[in-house]
Parts: C-alpha cells; structure tokens; sequence
C-alpha cells in the first residue's frame, strides 16, 4: 500500500540502518533520522497552543532543518521556510503573515530578527546553538517508538512556501503531506532515484526545489541525504567527491558559477550522474556533461502546481517534455482557446509567437491546487473559470512537446515585432565569459521597448575582453532585433535566496544603476560605449520630450 503522508514515509525508515544523512561531520542512518525527528514532535507537540500549527524555520542547510522537517510531518505541524536573504520590513512581514507559533533558528538568525515585529515572542524562539535546545530536546528523546499524531491525514499542511508575488507582497503557497508524499514518489521515478543514490542538496531548503525534488524523492526511495550548509561554487566538486554524491538539484545561475572555474584534467572524477533543476542553457547543460560527466535535466515546475509535465528521455533539446494529463495545455489567456503548435526555423525559434505563445494551464488542476494562506486575490489570480492558471508562457510544438517560453515579462516588443528575453539569455550565456546572463525590456525614448541585459563576469575580467559585439554577430540564431541595445555589466547581480537573478528588480532599475551600463545606439550591428551621466540626462530629457516621462525606470 502507498505511503499516503511524509509521517508514513519517515515511519517506514525507523529500523533502516541504510545511511540517511551526511554532513562533513557526521552519518546519521535513517532510524536515527526518524528518532532525531520523534524528539523535536514531542518537542513542538508540548509547546503547541492553540491556532495554525505553524513553525517557522529560519536556518543554513544543517541537520537540524532536517529534523524539524520530520518532527513537524510526525506532529502535524507546518513547516515555514524562512528565507535569511530578506531583511527588515520585507521579513517582518512575510514571517507575520504565515502565523508562526514557534521559530527555529540559531544565534545568527537571531540577529536577523533582532528588532523585528515578526508575532512571534522571543520565549517561543528555539536557538539550536544555545546550551538550552539541547536540554530541551534530551527530555523528549528515546520516548518509545516514533509515532505521528492521530490527527495527520493526507490534507495535514507540511509546507507553507514563500514565494513573491507580482505585486511584492508575500505568498505562501500551501502544500499538504499528501501532494509532498505523492510527489516523492513521483519525482523519485521521474528523476531516477534509487536507495542507491547519494543525492547532494547545494539549494536551500526553504526553497521547492530542495523540498519537492530532492528531500522527498531521496525520504521515499530511502536514499542518502548530503548537506551543505550554502552553495558554494569552488567547493561544490570537492563536496561531491566526499560524499560520493550521485545526484543534486541546481538552478541555472548556480550550474553557471561552477563552469566558470577554472577547468581541471580530472573534473570528471567524480560519482555524479544525473541532475535535476531550470534554467540552465542547453549550451551549459553540454558543458557540464563534457567536463562532469554529469546529465542535467531540466524540469518545469512550481511551488503550486508541480507535476504537470511528464518528461521524455530523446525529447528535442530544450523541450521540457509531454503533458502529463489532457487538461495541460497552452492557451489564449483572453479567449480560452487552444493555441496551434509553434512553427519554428532551423535555429528553433517560432515563426508565429503571436499565434502559437499562450499560457500554460491545467483545465482539470484547479482541485489540486492547494492555494495560498489566507491570500484570496492571489487564489483567484491562479484559479479562474475551474482552471489552474500557471502565469507561465509556453508553447507546443508539432509533436506535442512542450517549451517554456518565459513569463508576461519575458516577451519585449521592439519596432513592432515580439522578441523573446530567453532566447537573448541563452546567446549571451553561451559566452564562456559570462557567468550569469538576464535580459529584460526597458522603455524606449519614442514607443515600444528596447532590449537589455545585465551580465555578470568574473572578477578580473573587463567589459571589453568579451567582444560583445563580434561574439552576438556569430549567433546565427539571435535575429536582427534580439541584441541588447543596453548591457548593465556586474561581478555580483542581485540575486534570490535560491541563486535566480532578481529580474524584476534590475528591470526597475534600468540604466539607473551603480554598475557599468554599456549602450549601443544608432543602426548597424553593435558598438558598445560606456553610458555616463551626461548620457543619462539626455536620454531623459529625450524621454520628456517625447511626452514619455512616465515610462522611465
């Protein structure tokens, strides 16, 4: 019979000698993964008042987030992933909005909620490096055989995870211990995951990516866990190699970091195999296999509605797979209707975006979307006319794969035409000198928009060493109007707490920011010359000249 919550999953590790968990320090096997968890339930259980039956969890990828990840499946309780990049009003908030009864945290988070209105009393704080915690959890250890409570069922809330909304203010998409069990098996089998793997978690576990695709996944097969504390790019072979990882999750940024080191012979010594996250180019995903020895496969996905596609191994290079029910599909978002498949060149690029590039949605997913916490604009922005509304732009091709083709803001209109930011991205990204490539619309003097791209590159490496401009003219694929008419050039983009570009952010900023922005202007290909300050003011006196005042950044 299947497991039917994550409290059944841990439940059936308990006697399982097979090792559960690593750090640098120490080998937990599951049983003690599953007693480790049993204290920290009776813990929360005794501190437990009445409300939501939320805790908060504000941590680095160390055992204890762990633990409290299974003590909270055996209590009933729901896990907050609090994210420590936010900072002040914006953590304030989302953590106030989420209802905690208790937080889990250690002596630097402390100081991150030093002063904060977050509803939370510093007598219900649990600080797992102060000498108290462990008191506390020793007198609730070895109480017999690990249990659940009697009230966890399928529809128990496991997760509460933060996302941010197109409007800034905060969502905490709802996941049950069913949907999370369910798609540990799911993803188990999706992305080949066996007691035999040793799956390394480098992405943070507040984040689905880490929960959804790696924690579950590696509880339902009895696979073994590695921990480290954050991504780092310089240790992530060297971790790899000590645990003997075979598998990890990644986002794109992150797989960019890592091939930006510098190359070694025995790159490729190492027990990796396969695997899974978004955003990484083709190009890089082939690096990667060549220098690693490693197959990346990119996914499609959410915190809300995971599981739509299903992939396909021989699938077309950047196709995210088949749908994995009827109801998946690609529509028109104002009439409803089913968009014709993309008809696309040698380069693959669709030829009819204004027919084929829909949005994607689940005509059958509206009961399976779970929602958001006490959020009802946002349930309804997700859910409407009984259909789940993913918000993603996609688009199908002849042979029913699917494509991703970005989000509203990821299609610029210049001179008329749409031009796709994803396809710039992946241009610049194949750059062997940039590590990490956005690209955006920014307003134009007269109408429509223009093209920009931030780029990151190494410490060390100039503007002007990368030969922007000979290195777009030999992208056959990039099209006449794709090259970025401004380039914001950085050694640290801002980024997300789970290593994704801050897009939105740099979109608002536009040209008026602290790094090095590059122009190109007047026809021809490109020719980029540092922006000043003169060349700002007068861009925006064109701006009011024009009567365009309002569009500026």
């Amino acid at each position: 019979m299947p497991h039917q919550t994550i409290a059944d999953l841990l439940l059936a590790r308990a006697g399982d000698d097979h090792p559960g968990l690593l750090t640098r320090e120490r080998t937990w096997t599951w049983d003690e993964v599953v007693a480790e968890s049993a204290a920290r339930a009776a813990l929360a259980a005794e501190l437990r008042t009445e409300g939501p039956f939320h805790i908060g969890v504000l941590l680095d990828n160390v055992p204890e987030y762990v633990f409290w990840l299974g003590g909270a499946a055996l209590a009933g309780a729901a896990v907050v992933g609090i994210n420590p990049t936010r900072r002040g009003a914006e953590l304030a908030r989302e953590v106030r909005h989420t209802e905690c009864q208790l937080i889990v945290t250690d002596r630097a988070g402390l100081d991150l909620l030093d002063g904060l209105d977050v509803g939370v009393k510093r007598d219900r704080f649990l600080v797992v490096d102060d000498p108290g915690y462990a008191t506390a959890l020793a007198a609730h250890a070895g109480r017999g055989p690990a249990h659940a409570a009697p009230d966890v069922t399928a529809a128990t809330t496991m997760l509460l995870l933060l996302t941010s909304g197109t409007t800034g203010t905060s969502k905490a998409a709802i996941c049950s211990q069913g949907r999370l069990a369910a798609l540990g098996a799911a993803n188990s089998a999706k992305y080949d995951i066996t007691r035999a793997d040793t799956c390394y978690c480098p992405m943070p576990l507040f984040h689905g990516n880490a929960l959804m695709a790696l924690w579950a996944p590696a509880l339902h097969a009895g696979a073994t866990i590695a921990l480290t504390r954050k991504f780092s790019a310089s240790g992530f072979l060297p971790d790899v190699r000590h645990f003997g990882a075979t598998y990890f999750t990644y986002v794109g940024k992150a797989i960019g970091y890592v091939l930006a080191l510098p190359e070694t012979p025995d790159d490729a010594d190492n027990r990796l195999t396969h695997a899974f996250g978004t955003e990484a180019s083709p190009e890089d995903a082939d690096r990667f296999l060549t220098r690693f020895g490693c197959r990346l496969v990119e996914g499609y996905g959410s915190s809300e509605g995971a599981g739509m596609l299903k992939r396909v191994a021989d699938g077309p290079v950047g196709a995210l797979g088949r749908p994995a029910r009827d109801g998946v599909r690609i529509v028109d978002p104002t009439t409803r209707r089913t968009c014709p498949p993309a008809l696309l060149d040698t380069y693959g690029r669709v030829r009819n975006p204004e027919e084929a590039i829909g949005e994607i949605v689940d005509t059958e997913g509206a009961a399976r979307f779970e929602g958001y916490w006490k959020n009802a604009a946002a349930n309804a922005e997700r859910v409407r006319h009984g259909w789940y509304w993913t918000g993603d732009l996609g688009y199908v091709d002849e042979a029913g794969y699917f494509y991703f083709a970005g989000r509203s803001g990821d299609w610029i209109r210049v001179d008329g035409e749409n031009i796709s930011a994803l396809l710039t991205e992946r241009v610049l990204r194949r750059h062997p000198g940039v590590v990490a490539a956005g690209v955006f619309g920014v307003p134009d003097p007269r109408s429509g928009d223009q093209v920009m791209a931030a780029v990151e590159i190494p410490d060390g490496t100039r503007f002007e060493d990368l030969d922007l401009p000979g290195f777009l003219a030999r992208q056959e694929d990039l099209g006449t109007k794709g090259a970025p008419r401004y380039v914001r050039v950085s050694h640290g983009l801002p980024t997300t707490g789970s290593n994704k570009l801050r897009k939105k952010e740099m979109q608002l900023d536009g040209w008026r920011t602290g790094d090095p922005v590059y122009r190109w202007t007047g026809r021809g290909g490109p020719a980029y010359g540092p922006m000043t300050d003169d060349d700002k003011t007068a861009l925006r006196d064109e701006f009011l000249a024009n009567g365009r005042g309002r569009f500026l950044p």
